[in-house]
C-alpha cells in the first residue's frame, strides 16, 4: 500500500497475461506440435493433436535434412554407446563430463574443416553466443561487422560481447568495405556472417568478404550451421564448396540439422580454440553432451564425409519441389539453396495455412513469423529431404493450390 492507502503493487499474472494476449493479436502466438517421428520411415510420423489417437502426418519442416537422425549406423551408434557407457555425462568437460567420444569427434569435425582444432557446445547457439561473446572481450576495443540477417544467436552474443558493432546490409559488400574502411586499422576487427540463410534461402559471397578481411586485416566468423553436411565433397559446407575454408579464422556449425542429432561447435586453429575452451561461460559451465549424442553424431560425420548419396538426394527433391511450386504459380521464394520457403506475408494467414495443411490434408509445416523474419515477410519454409518422393510433392503441390484459392491468396506475379 502506498501512504495514501492505494494498493499500488504489481500484478505480475496481469503483465504476463497482456503480453502473451500481444502475441496472440499479431498472429504471432507459438504452438508446439504433439507428433513422434516414425523410426526409419522419415518424413512420416503421427501427430497427436486434436486426434482420438495419432493421426499420420508427412513433415515438410524438419531441420534433419538428410533423414540422418534415423539413420541405422547412427542410431546403432548411439544404442553401443548407451550400453557401453551409460546415458549422461557426469558434467562439464573440465569435471566429469569429458569422454573419448568427445575427443574423437573434435578430432573429426577439425579435420572436417581443414583447421587444426574444433570444440564441442550443447547447441549451435551455444557455440554462437559463447564464441562471438568471449573473443571481442579477449580482443581490446574489438568492432564487430556484422550482416543483418544473422541468427539470434549471434545477434545475442555480439550483444553481450558489449564491444562496438557495425550492421552491414544483407550480403552488400560494398557497404561492409565502407564501414570497415571508416574504422582504424589499429582496432581489431571481426566480420560476423552465415554462408546460407535459412530464411532467404540465399547465399553469402564468401571469398569476397574473405578478401576484405584480408585487405582490411579483420578475422573471419562463418556460421555454417545450415550447410554442414549439405555441401563440399565430405559435408565441410560452402566454405569446402567453394575452396575457401582455410582462409577463414572460425568455422561454426551444428550437430543437430544436417547430422540429425544435436550439438554445436567451432573450428579454428588450435590457440583460439583454446581461448575460448579458456574463457567462455557457455563452454566452461555447462553439462557437456551426453556420449550417446556424441556417438551418434560422430557416426553421422563420418558417414557423411564418404557419402553423397543423402546430399544428391535431397538437391533433387529440393529442384523438383521448386519446380512444381514455381510451375503452380505459387509465391515461392527461389534460390540456390536446399531451403524452398513459400511467401505468405501475412502472419495470420501464414497460420491459417499451416493449420489447414495438418488438419485437412496430414501436412506438417509451421509459419515463419516475426521476429525469425521482418514483418511483412511471413513465410511457410519447406524443407525437403532424400525421402520425400514425387508423389508426396504433387500432394503438397496440390493442397497449396486448393487452399490459395480457398483463402483468395495472392499468387506470383
Amino acid at each position: 500500500m502506498s501512504s495514501d492507502g492505494t494498493d499500488v503493487r504489481v500484478d505480475y499474472t496481469r503483465v504476463f497475461t497482456q503480453a502473451i494476449d500481444r502475441l496472440h493479436a499479431e498472429g504471432r502466438y507459438r504452438v508446439f506440435i504433439d507428433i513422434l517421428r516414425n523410426k526409419g520411415m522419415f518424413p512420416n510420423a503421427r501427430c497427436f493433436a486434436g486426434h482420438n489417437g495419432p493421426k499420420p502426418i508427412t513433415v515438410w519442416c524438419s531441420n534433419d535434412y538428410l533423414a540422418m537422425g534415423q539413420h541405422p549406423k547412427v542410431i546403432e551408434a548411439m544404442e553401443e554407446a548407451l550400453h557401453d557407457v551409460g546415458a549422461g555425462s557426469g558434467g562439464t568437460r573440465n569435471i566429469g563430463g569429458n569422454t573419448h567420444y568427445h575427443i574423437d569427434l573434435e578430432h573429426e569435425l577439425a579435420d572436417l574443416h581443414g583447421k587444426q582444432s574444433a570444440l564441442l557446445f550443447t547447441s549451435g547457439y551455444v557455440s554462437n553466443e559463447a564464441t562471438l561473446s568471449t573473443l571481442a572481450k579477449i580482443l581490446p576495443g574489438c568492432v564487430i561487422f556484422s550482416d543483418e540477417l544473422n541468427h539470434a544467436s549471434m545477434i545475442a552474443g555480439i550483444r553481450n560481447a558489449g564491444c562496438e558493432k557495425r550492421i552491414f546490409r544483407h550480403n552488400d559488400l560494398a557497404h561492409l568495405e565502407e564501414l570497415l574502411a571508416a574504422e582504424d586499422p589499429a582496432v581489431p576487427k571481426l566480420i560476423a556472417f552465415e554462408s546460407v540463410y535459412s530464411m532467404e534461402a540465399d547465399v553469402a559471397p564468401i571469398a569476397a568478404i574473405c578478401d576484405l578481411a584480408d585487405r582490411y586485416n579483420a578475422l573471419t566468423y562463418l556460421d555454417e550451421v545450415h550447410a554442414v553436411g549439405m555441401y563440399g565433397e565430405r559435408g565441410g559446407g560452402i566454405s569446402e564448396q567453394e575452396g575457401v575454408a582455410h582462409r577463414l579464422t572460425i568455422i561454426e556449425g551444428t550437430l543437430g540439422k544436417a547430422f540429425g542429432v544435436m550439438g554445436g561447435y567451432i573450428a579454428a586453429d588450435q590457440t583460439i580454440v583454446d581461448v575460448i575452451r579458456s574463457y567462455a561461460p557457455g563452454f566452461i559451465f555447462t553439462t557437456s553432451l551426453s556420449p550417446v549424442l556424441v556417438a551418434g553424431v560422430l557416426a553421422s560425420v563420418r558417414h557423411l564425409k564418404s557419402s553423397s548419396v543423402e546430399r544428391e538426394g535431397q538437391q533433387a527433391s529440393a529442384t523438383l519441389l521448386k519446380s512444381m511450386l514455381n510451375d503452380a504459380g505459387l509465391p515461392v521464394m527461389l534460390g540456390d539453396t536446399h531451403i524452398v520457403p513459400i511467401l505468405v506475408g501475412d502472419p495470420v494467414k501464414a497460420k491459417r495455412i499451416s493449420d489447414i495443411l495438418l488438419a485437412e490434408y496430414g501436412v506438417y509445416v509451421q509459419p515463419i513469423n516475426y521476429p525469425t523474419v521482418p514483418r511483412g515477410t511471413e513465410r511457410l519454409r519447406f524443407t525437403p529431404g532424400p525421402s520425400h518422393t514425387p508423389a508426396m510433392m504433387r500432394e503438397l503441390t496440390d493442397a497449396l493450390v486448393e487452399i490459395w484459392s480457398r483463402l483468395e491468396l495472392r499468387k506470383a506475379a
